[in-house]
């Protein structure tokens, strides 16, 4: 994908036509070209799989660049944007204060719940990564790891709540059980 943002379209509610989704890659050394993004493709691919429309990845450096791109993200009416990378302990790891200035409301249990994922798989760092879910406006915007395993294992995370957490956020109920 390039820099430039594809048409908004209505697909109304998530039930209806794919949600179009949007991977972002947070890599200074990916966006200079000094090596091959490797978790944005894996993140597109299991996006589509989730039954996303999906555009990227966009792979842009780290800081103020992640704020700009999930603002234009918003402006473009995707109804997922998902990002990987920028979330350690690094100085320069700021995807979650990026997005922070961005969502309205956080979804802390999207978080936990990836990190705890990752932990309980017998990855002891994955309780180090400082992503963050949430809503800006009726957008949902997660934040992975920038790994290919991390990736998989988040969206592990994800996937079986995305639709549900999509309907919610633009005014969906409850699934009515029996």
């Amino acid at each position: 994908m390039s820099d430039t943002w594809s048409e908004a379209t209505d697909g109304g509610m998530a039930s209806g036509p794919a949600m179009r989704a949007l991977a972002i890659t947070v890599s200074n050394r990916a966006s200079a070209g000094i090596y091959e993004d490797k978790s944005g493709p894996v993140l597109a691919g299991l996006l589509a799989e989730a039954g996303c429309a999906v555009d990227g990845p966009l792979v842009i450096a780290g800081g103020e660049a992640v704020e700009q791109a999930l603002r234009d993200g918003v402006a473009a009416g995707y109804r997922v944007i998902v990002t990987t990378g920028g979330t350690g302990l690094t100085p320069g790891d700021l995807t979650p204060e990026m997005t922070r200035k961005v969502i309205d409301r956080e979804i802390p249990g999207i978080a936990e719940s990836i990190r705890a994922a990752g932990v309980a798989a017998g990855i002891p760092s994955a309780m180090l990564s400082r992503g963050l879910a949430g809503l800006a406006g009726n957008v949902l915007i997660v934040n992975l790891p920038g790994s290919s395993g991390g990736v998989k294992d988040g969206m592990r995370v994800l996937t079986p709540v995305l639709t549900h957490a999509v309907d919610q956020a633009r005014g969906g109920d409850h699934p009515r059980s029996g």
